[in-house]
Order: C-alpha cells, then sequence, then structure tokens
C-alpha cells in the first residue's frame, strides 16, 4: 500500500463548536394549533409505550393528559383499560370541561377525568400531567414524606415538589381533584399519601420524564435507606436543580426517539 493515508483533521468541523456554546433544546412548539396538537398527541401516545416499557401499567390504571393547544380547557387523555403498550394517537380521547368525550368514542377513567381537569384548570402554564401505579412510587407515598436530596436526579424535586397527606380512596368527585390541585400548588410534583405519584409539565415530554425520574427516585431512596442512612446534598447545591426546568422535555426524547424507532405504529 502506498501513499500517505488522510488525516482525521480533514474531517473536522469547519468551525469548531465550543463545548460552553452549547445550548438545549426547548421543548419543541409550534404556532399552528394543529401541528402542535399532533406534536402533544404524538409525544403523549409514545409516552404511554415508554410507561408500559417501565412497568407502569397496572390494570385500568393510570392516565397522561395533554391540554388541547386551541381549546385550551379541554385535554387528550388515554381511553380507559387499553393497555398502555397498545395506545396509538388514533386512540386519544378529547375531553372538555363537563367531563363529556367530544372527539373519540370510547370511555375513559373516571378518575382521571376528575384529577386532570382540576389541575388543568388551576395551573394554566401546565400543558401536561401524569399519573400510574408505579411500584417504588406507590411504596414510597406509604410512608407520607417528602423525598431527599440524596442524589443528583432527586434534586430535580428538591423545594419543587409537594405531599397530599390524605387518602380518600378512587377519586370520584370534584372536590378531591381539588384538592389534590390545591396540594400540588405551583411545582412540578406531588406525592397522593398511599396512591403514588403525580407530576405536571409545560410539555407532554416533561410530565412524562419527571414521572419516570421520581419512581427512580424513589427506588434508589428506598434501598438506601434499607442499607444505612443516606446522607443529604446541601441546600444550596440541591435548591437551584429543584427550581430548573431545563432539562425535562430535552431529557424525553431518548426515549421518544427509541420507542418511535422500535413501535411506529403508536403514531398511527
Amino acid at each position: 500500500m502506498t501513499g500517505k493515508a488522510s488525516s482525521i483533521t480533514g474531517q473536522f468541523r469547519g468551525k469548531p463548536l465550543s463545548v460552553f456554546d452549547q445550548r438545549y433544546q426547548p421543548d419543541a412548539s409550534n404556532p399552528d394549533p394543529a401541528a402542535e396538537r399532533l406534536h402533544r398527541k404524538q409525544q403523549l401516545a409514545a409516552a404511554f409505550r415508554v410507561f408500559a416499557k417501565f412497568g407502569f401499567n397496572l390494570g385500568a390504571s393510570g392516565h397522561i393528559t395533554a391540554r388541547d393547544p386551541e381549546l385550551t380547557d379541554h385535554f387528550w387523555i388515554n381511553p380507559l383499560a387499553v393497555p398502555f403498550g397498545r395506545i396509538q394517537v388514533s386512540d386519544l380521547q378529547l375531553v372538555n370541561p363537563a367531563g363529556e368525550i367530544v372527539i373519540g368514542d370510547q370511555p375513559i377513567n373516571t378518575a382521571g377525568f376528575f384529577i386532570h381537569s382540576q389541575l388543568h384548570a388551576a395551573r394554566p402554564d401546565v400543558i401536561a400531567a401524569a399519573h400510574a401505579h408505579a411500584v417504588h412510587g406507590k411504596a414510597w407515598s406509604t410512608l407520607g414524606r417528602l423525598l431527599d436530596p440524596i442524589t443528583q436526579d432527586s434534586c430535580t424535586f428538591h423545594g419543587s415538589h409537594s405531599l397530599y397527606a390524605d387518602f380518600n380512596g378512587v377519586v370520584l368527585d370534584e372536590d378531591e381533584g381539588k384538592r389534590i390541585a390545591v396540594a400540588l400548588g405551583p411545582h412540578k410534583a406531588v406525592i397522593l399519601q398511599n396512591h403514588g405519584f403525580l407530576t405536571v409539565g409545560k410539555s407532554v415530554e416533561e410530565a412524562a420524564w419527571l414521572f419516570i425520574t421520581a419512581d427512580a427516585t424513589a427506588h434508589a431512596q428506598l434501598l438506601a435507606e434499607a442499607a444505612g442512612t443516606p446522607a443529604l446534598i446541601r441546600d444550596e447545591v440541591a435548591g437551584p436543580l429543584g427550581r430548573s426546568r431545563a432539562f425535562g422535555g430535552f431529557s424525553f426524547r431518548p426515549y421518544y426517539d427509541e420507542i418511535v424507532a422500535e413501535q411506529p405504529d403508536l403514531l398511527g
């Protein structure tokens, strides 16, 4: 073999990108309501498929909702008893504030309506909300405690989640939904005692990623406390991470890309 091997420098960028100039891409948002609606519904269907892979589905329990970008007091929700792992964009039902399904022909979870309708009404900034009966969140909720800042990931919730310290059974009335909304307050998540976690976001992606992270955080703390006494991260370190909303939607993107590549039928 003759000749000089080409240098790797031939593949260099025309202008190097400094790591200090990188920017996380914000959650996608489209000014056209139809395009934004499709985006939210696609993310919603994908979130259900991802939740199924994590084992968050339990019978007919669990719901994730997305506010409609045009009819902002309406929201999209999963049909009752359709497995998370089979939900498609076309399965999603549009519900109005009166509890009427205006698009779709399948029943929905009544508790899901009472919880999510009050959350969306109380928090205009919330685009999506997620609740499922995931094992670690359920286990942690029985302790009646907030999550502690013991890992970098758990700092996501430091000072930005709350506890609803009352369990009144399945949520089947508007007043209980309002009490949950009040308990959530301005936060990213609320622990429903003896029930599980509920997360909200400024996008479907953020709400879904926060739920995944909350359950993993509960799992980590349960393991750590079973082994000993975890060291807490200082408030001045944990606080800014808890207040940040920078990584929510961005962090869901790998899950979305993977599940769409693996199960493209969800977009149908």
